[in-house]
């Protein structure tokens, strides 16, 4: 049957609106389709008013969670905990691609400055440009003289790379460092699955570019 999962359901067997909720389940990153499986007989386990709710703060979420307005992470506020905070050294700037990215870094617990979140990196194979993250929101944040460094902290990957090397020679004209993490992170892995030690010694190592 078109638009369903291959190998999951007979259809004459279980329910199509089922299937459509496997369907969804496999969609998400990293799900494989017996976990979609399990996720959708799980959900339908739940007691009406369980759904309910589950069903409400996935909206609730949708709905309530925005873009911070001055480092770009995701936040419920205008102006994001970090950004607001004053005990953060707001002369370092770390950017990363992507929110979860911002976690990793503060698992380490050795970061102390600001973020700037671009939302993705530059990617001509997959038609992203530099306008389509957020880089103009991080060099009109450079404006002011406060910051004196920039850690770029993308993934050491080849789009990774592609976009800290544009961005610290959009940087390097203002007279801010720019700064590299170094490879204590191997080369093609990703922020997110990286041990905290590892994070540490990556930003000890840093370097400028």
């Amino acid at each position: 049957m078109p638009g369903t999962v291959p190998g999951l359901f007979d259809m004459s067997i279980f329910p199509v609106v089922l299937d459509k909720l496997v369907e969804k389940f496999a969609s998400l990153p990293g799900v494989g389709t017996k976990s979609a499986q399990r996720m959708a007989f799980f959900v339908l386990s739940l007691s009406d008013s369980e759904a309910a709710d589950f069903a409400s703060t996935i909206i609730e979420a949708k709905r309530g969670v925005k873009k911070c307005t001055v480092c770009q992470n995701l936040t419920d506020t205008e102006v994001c905990r970090i950004c607001s905070g004053d005990r953060r050294n707001r002369s370092v700037i770390c950017v990363v691609a992507d929110p979860k990215d911002v976690i990793a870094m503060e698992r380490s617990k050795e970061y102390n400055g600001l973020y700037h979140v671009l939302h993705g990196v530059i990617s001509p194979i997959n038609r992203v440009g530099p306008d389509d993250i957020a880089v103009r929101e991080l060099i009109s944040r450079l404006g002011g003289g406060e910051v004196s460094e920039v850690i770029m902290a993308t993934n050491p990957d080849t789009e990774g790379e592609a976009t800290a090397m544009y961005i610290s020679r959009l940087i390097k004209p203002l007279g801010i460092k720019v700064t590299r993490i170094a490879y204590g992170i191997p080369v093609g892995s990703n922020l997110e699955f990286t041990d905290d030690a590892t994070i540490f010694k990556a930003l000890e190592g840093r370097r400028e570019m």
